[in-house]
């Protein structure tokens, strides 16, 4: 992302050093993975939520129930918005949890960048 992307990847150790040490968290990606998996879950309740007022929609129709098909389609109206909130809700808890990471990695990358500067600089006169 930014220029402190870069100055991260500096780092001489290997990839494995870096996880076994925590320089590297390997949230950030598996929470990309966490979403998507979270949001195929709230799609199945979407398509729970169509087939159910359908199939209470199709058995009011054979039957001549009116009644219950004006509840049915505020039912169903009702459940889909609340899959969307879900989904919204869902993807704002994950990006939260994204930022911090980032926030986390950055931070990281400004100490040393820092610490770099100061080996440079050499040491303080007093």
């Amino acid at each position: 992302m930014g220029p402190a992307r870069g100055v991260a990847r500096g780092n001489r150790r290997g990839w494995l050093s870096n996880i076994l040490t925590f320089e590297t968290m390997i949230t950030g990606p598996v929470i990309h993975l966490v979403y998507w998996a979270g949001l195929g879950v709230i799609l199945l309740a979407a398509f729970g939520v169509i087939g159910a007022s359908l199939g209470v929609g199709i058995r009011a129709i054979s039957e001549k129930s009116w009644e219950t098909l004006l509840v049915v389609i505020p039912g169903l109206v009702g459940g889909l918005l609340i899959v969307l909130a879900g989904g919204l809700l869902w993807r704002a808890f994950c990006e939260f949890y994204v930022v911090i990471f980032r926030i986390g990695d950055d931070l990281g990358a400004l100490r040393r960048a820092a610490e770099e500067e100061q080996r440079r600089a050499g040491p303080p006169t007093v």
